[in-house]
């Protein structure tokens, strides 16, 4: 095994582990992200011809067999700098345009006291009550956006209804489980659903057939452990002079409107232009700002500074836009290796069972992004044509495997606040602690994530296939 393959990994794993010791360091995760972003592709470049003599690579296979069998420093250069590194940073950017583009949607939202109209019609503060309602909204809500925008919207909430920090951070955690549990079931609800919804291995109807119950399941378990143990009231925030109302009550009904109205035109967007969703989320973004501007015009100078979009940008959370950057750009340096491709031959020949692959899949994408491991499994198992019999089977358009792969891959995420999209922005936005989540939920996370397989299992494994 080559040093630097290996070398590659350790960086990651230093990196990792900064990351989730961000408080006791005292070094922002978004630092550590993008230190190990960059070192991995230094590490890969330095190493790069004992690296691709390993063969694990299947990108590189595919460059040199389009290229002629080109070998060599300069194949190599052309190979990682012009082509990986383009290819995959395509990828991250898009992700990260489409994360800049809803969070400004939402403080926008916010700014002009938009989610103040939901939070008013709020009225209970007992806590149980209030976590229920919370959870099946961002349910229902996370299969129409995406876990990751419903996310955004309900951290934001949050802050309106429970003024104490600790049990927000509970709230915000049971969100992230929901959102996510939400997502799996949807073919537009999480990166990994859309992914093997566009690719044909699900179809809409039979995903939501097989995985709604289970993605529920998931939710559901967790949130009854929480609500045995949970009593009293929330304490809501007390409205400061600044925070006092300073638009009126139809501006913020209709800014809370075209709000949600610009997140909801984005999966619309994409099935009926086939573009990818940040372009959509952007073209909303701008509609909005357009909007915004043309009601300002004839404002005072102070309620522009306050509402005006150029303004707000100033309040988006850059620093988590950073981290996905530094994690996602580590990330795509292993699958680019190898290194992921090696994990998946891995569990195929030590598991051989589809259950034991995808829940190893669904435990692994807490750690490691689900998106490079969907799409590793993807390349590793093609579509098996209709008509397969036994283990093969599995693996036709909406086989056991894809299916169950999607609710893998969408809910074990949770089981780690820095191992889905949802939990990350969860974890800027409120600045929830690395170890105060693995200590308070990520049991609980596991517990629903085992109780929503189960229940795949006896229902969807027995009598759906």
């Amino acid at each position: 095994m080559s040093l630097m393959f290996v070398l590659m990994v350790v960086v990651f794993v230093l990196g990792y582990t900064a990351i989730a010791l961000e408080h006791p360091l005292k070094v922002d995760k978004a630092a550590s992200a993008l230190i190990i972003g960059s070192l991995c592709w230094v590490v890969y470049i330095l190493g790069a011809e004992e690296i691709l003599s390993l063969d694990f690579s299947p990108a590189w296979k595919l460059f040199t067999s389009t290229h002629g069998g080109a070998h060599g420093d300069h194949a190599i250069h052309e190979f990682i700098v012009e082509s990986e590194i383009i290819h995959h940073f395509g990828e991250i950017s898009e992700i990260l345009f489409f994360l800049l583009g809803a969070m400004t949607i939402v403080e926008v939202v916010d700014q002009n006291q938009g989610f103040k109209v939901i939070t008013d019609r709020i009225k209970t503060t007992k806590k149980v009550k209030l976590l229920w309602i919370l959870s099946f909204l961002t349910f229902f809500m996370s299969a129409l956006l995406d876990n990751l925008t419903t996310t955004i919207v309900l951290v934001a909430l949050l802050r309106k209804l429970i003024d104490d920090k600790e049990t927000r951070w509970l709230f915000a955690s049971m969100v992230v489980l929901a959102a996510n549990a939400g997502g799996a079931w949807s073919p537009i609800g999480d990166v990994t659903t859309i992914m093997l919804w566009i690719g044909g291995q699900v179809t809409t109807l039979k995903i939501i057939e097989g995985v709604m119950l289970p993605s529920l399941v998931c939710m559901v378990v967790p949130l009854t452990i929480v609500s045995l143990r949970m009593k009293g009231d929330v304490t809501r925030p007390e409205l400061t002079d600044n925070r006092a109302d300073y638009t009126t009550a139809s501006q913020r009904v209709f800014m809370l409107v075209i709000g949600l109205a610009g997140l909801l035109s984005v999966p619309v967007f994409k099935t009926v232009t086939h573009l990818p969703p940040y372009m959509g989320m952007l073209l909303a973004l701008g509609i909005i700002w357009v909007i915004s501007e043309i009601m300002l015009k004839d404002e005072s100078k102070e309620m522009q500074s306050k509402l005006k979009v150029t303004a707000i940008l100033n309040k988006v959370d850059i620093p988590t836009v950073l981290f996905f950057l530094g994690v996602l750009s580590a990330v795509a340096a292993l699958q680019s290796a190898g290194h992921l491709t090696l994990l998946a031959q891995y569990l195929d020949e030590k598991l051989g069972n589809v259950y034991l692959i995808d829940l190893a899949i669904g435990v692994l994408s807490s750690i490691v992004d689900n998106v490079p491991l969907v799409a590793g499994a993807m390349g590793m198992y093609p579509i098996d044509e209709a008509g397969a019999n036994g283990y093969m089977a599995h693996f036709v358009q909406d086989g056991l495997f894809w299916e169950f792969l999607a609710y893998t891959a969408g809910t074990g995420g949770s089981i780690l606040i820095i191992g889905s999209a949802a939990g990350v922005a969860a974890m800027g936005l409120e600045k929830i602690d690395f170890i105060w989540y693995l200590k308070r939920i990520s049991w609980l996370a596991i517990a629903g994530y085992l109780a929503g397989a189960a229940c795949y299992y006896l229902i969807g494994g027995m009598f759906l296939h």
